[in-house]
């Protein structure tokens, strides 16, 4: 379910948050072991929003759906699909295309600025955004689309990338 565990690593800490309850209620999480999370004491460290039921009771149906319904493997498998057909781009505008999964990069050359091409996606329906260089492009599909989705949208990415050529 972690990117940690695609790579055979296992992290002191793991924090985890925005997406942790399927975007409906603020809750974030840190993963430890007992070593690390019992370092602190009751009043050492707090939280304005810690520990709320509601919260937690969202969280925790959001990651069995996530597990009933496959999306993980979802992810990686349209995710694998989104990268083949964005590595199809053509390469005198686009340098190079990485991901992990859904979350993906387009990185766009140095004459190009990645925030138009996101203004123009955004017009021909596919939400992307322009990172904090102006040659990158992060795509996030949700964890629940499919093949066909891909393919349209991997489309309108390539017509719009290609009229900037």
């Amino acid at each position: 379910m972690l990117c940690c565990d695609h790579y055979n690593v296992r992290p002191d800490i793991v924090t985890l948050g925005k997406a942790l309850s399927g975007g409906l209620y603020p809750i974030s999480a840190v993963l430890a072991d007992d070593e690390i999370m019992l370092t602190i004491k009751p009043g050492q460290h707090g939280s304005t929003y810690g520990g709320n039921p509601l919260s937690a009771k969202i969280a925790i149906e959001a990651l069995k759906i996530i597990k009933e319904e496959n999306l993980c493997e979802n992810a990686l498998k349209m995710g694998n699909l989104l990268i083949n057909e964005l590595n199809k781009l053509p390469k005198n505008v686009v340098s190079s295309v990485r991901g992990k999964g859904l979350l993906c990069a387009i990185v766009i050359n140095e004459s190009i600025d990645a925030w138009k091409i996101c203004t123009r996606l955004k017009e021909k329906g596919v939400l992307a955004k322009n990172t904090h260089t102006k040659q990158i492009i992060r795509i996030a599909p949700p964890l629940i689309i499919n093949e066909e989705q891909i393919k349209e949208i991997a489309g309108i990415i390539k017509e719009t990338i290609e009229s900037f050529n």
